[in-house]
């Protein structure tokens, strides 16, 4: 069991659980963060299939949700049926469009909410996503003495997240594993 202390709004891990073949896991993958840390970095496309499979190990898949934004963009649908066929539940939103030209779309409270909803189903959560906006969760999580796992590039992956994780799967320690070349596409060839 993972022992916590909470002492003025920091979390500090006091021991740390190893990984076993009987822990249920949940993993939430935020596919914008992954995509675009992939793209900006490398010039690369994620490989989906070996972040679930190493994300969840030997140990029991309960769920693994990725979430999207539709954008209205050439192939995405054909992107979104390929992280469906990794194994992922796939949930999208529609890019919203605002006053002056602004367009949103974010699963951070969806993706949030999901995971508070299963924590008492799981007994590792995995967390596919750099963003530091992740961070309060993660502390709240951890009171909880809940096992949490990350899986980003390290190289765009908030440092405060990687402290606060019992396991950080670091997608930049093996580049050919985790992407894959972004294919041309036969009407951009000449």
């Amino acid at each position: 069991m993972l022992g916590w202390i909470y002492l003025k709004f920091k979390v500090q891990k006091t021991t740390n659980m190893s990984k076993h073949v009987e822990q249920r896991v949940g993993i939430f993958v935020d596919i914008q963060n992954l995509y675009y840390s992939a793209r900006n970095i490398y010039n690369a496309r994620v490989n989906f299939s070996a972040i679930l499979k190493d994300a969840v190990g030997e140990r029991p898949l309960v769920r693994a949700i990725a979430y999207g934004v539709r954008a209205q963009m050439p192939e995405e649908q054909t992107f979104f049926d390929a992280v469906k066929k990794s194994g992922f539940e796939v949930k999208l939103k529609d890019l919203q469009s605002y006053y002056g030209g602004i367009k949103k779309a974010d699963w951070d409270v969806g993706i949030v909410m999901d995971i508070i909803k299963l924590q008492a189903k799981l007994d590792v959560i995995v967390l596919a996503s750099g963003d530091g906006d992740y961070i309060p969760l993660l502390e709240y999580l951890q009171i909880l003495g809940q096992r949490v796992e990350l899986v980003s590039f390290g190289k765009s992956t908030s440092s405060r997240m990687r402290e606060l994780v019992d396991a950080h799967l670091d997608l930049d320690s093996d580049p050919r594993k985790y992407l894959m070349p972004i294919r041309k596409s036969a009407n951009r060839r000449q």
